[in-house]
């Protein structure tokens, strides 16, 4: 007699194994669920503070940038953001370019083009936000903020 196993168990065979995609695949998952409930809280609580908690859309200029990051907390609470916002959506077009692109070679092209614009980003804001200066030093008078002693 034979038997025959019930249509949801996992059928075993020689070559199903599991592969180091799915587990790549796994973690991109669950870093999605756990980025988004920090990037939450760290853009209203940026919204909170820059619209919220000051005079509003109208105090925001380039003295409150410039007082902003002169603090070391706000320059990671803004890194933070940035890394985590550009990491989480890059990762969400990758699913989306290997969801839609059905040749190999458009998915390679994609992909490339994704992550030069990720990393661009990246520095670049990683940059502008740890070498922000506000008053730079042998700068004409009349091009520096009032706030600067020329």
């Amino acid at each position: 007699m034979t038997t025959i196993d019930a249509p949801r168990s996992p059928r075993m065979t020689r070559t199903t194994r599991r592969t180091t995609r799915g587990n790549v695949e796994m973690v991109g998952w669950l870093f999605m669920r756990i980025s988004g409930v920090v990037l939450v809280v760290l853009i209203f609580g940026h919204l909170f503070v820059n619209l919220v908690a000051g005079e509003g859309i109208t105090g925001i200029n380039f003295g409150f940038v410039a007082g902003k990051w002169a603090d070391l907390r706000w320059q990671i609470w803004d890194l933070l953001m940035l890394w985590l916002a550009m990491i989480h959506g890059a990762n969400g077009v990758r699913t989306i370019i290997n969801d839609y692109a059905e040749k190999d070679s458009t998915r390679l092209v994609l992909k490339v083009l994704l992550l030069t614009a990720f990393v661009t980003t990246v520095v670049l804001g990683t940059l502008v936000i740890f070498t922000f200066d506000p008053c730079p030093a042998g700068s004409p008078a009349d091009l520096l903020p009032s706030f600067c002693t020329a």
